[in-house]
């Protein structure tokens, strides 16, 4: 009888981590989005945060989704996409929102405009849902034509998680431009330092595909980069740094 009960306090156990692992892995990837949606709106300045992040994770999901298409994968997965999906929406719709009230610049410029010198900076957020459904479309056609293939499966497998892997690049890029890492939000820098070397270390021990664990580490690489950069600017400034603030500085990046 003990033993009877012993088994049902473990098996209760078992399933109580798999159910918080499993919302861990469902919506971890958004948590560190929370505060940084939430100063942004407070400070009604979008600055410092680079929307091609938002590019960056939007297209690495919708393939992913795709590639379920012909390998399946964990469900969990699949919710982990489509909510990173909509959360980037989300992001998007208030950095143009807030973008739209600041800037002086009256033109509006248009997705349908095909300018490539206004790429990802178009003036509405109907612009960048449009931009997201017709990659969708284009990209969900190419699948269905060659979904039989194995080579081209592999390589929309790839893609998606290499393209998830560049995630921090945008991010590095705006800081090496800016020669400034001034409004950058560090915590979330770190969470995503934590969290990729967490998954590249699972990827590791569970001898995972080798693309899995070369692009897990590549985003380690880019992140610990990140964070040279704020010890490295913040040390040696490469830019006065601004004494006075208004409203319209220092917003959290990332």
């Amino acid at each position: 009888m003990d033993d009877e009960l012993l088994d049902q306090i473990v098996s209760g156990l078992n399933q109580l981590v798999a159910w918080v692992a499993g919302g861990a892995m469902v919506f971890g990837g958004v948590v560190p989005y929370i505060p940084q949606y939430r100063d942004i709106r407070r400070t009604q300045n979008a600055e410092g945060f680079s929307t091609y992040v938002c590019l960056v994770l939007l297209v690495a999901n919708i393939l992913r989704i795709l590639f379920r298409f012909g390998r399946y994968f964990d469900t969990l997965l699949l919710w982990q996409s489509i909510i990173m999906i909509a959360t980037m929406l989300i992001m998007l719709n208030l950095c143009t929102n807030v973008r739209m009230t600041t800037e002086l610049s009256t033109k509006r410029r248009s997705f349908i405009d095909f300018d490539w010198n206004y790429f990802w900076s178009w003036s509405h957020f109907l612009d960048y849902v449009q931009c997201v459904v017709a990659f969708t479309l284009v990209a969900a056609y190419i699948t269905y034509i060659l979904l039989d293939s194995a080579v081209f499966v592999e390589t929309l497998g790839f893609l998606a998680v290499f393209t998830e892997a560049m995630l921090g690049t945008p991010q590095l890029y705006c800081n090496y431009q800016n020669k400034s890492t001034e409004g950058m939000s560090i915590k979330m820098v770190l969470m995503w330092t934590s969290g990729d070397t967490f998954k590249t270390g699972y990827f590791l021990l569970t001898q995972a595909p080798v693309q899995f664990w070369t692009c897990g580490l590549l985003q380690v690489v880019v992140d610990i980069t990140i964070l040279f950069q704020v010890y490295y600017y913040s040390r040696y400034p490469q830019k006065p740094l601004s004494h006075t603030v208004s409203h319209t500085t220092s917003a959290k990046a990332l």
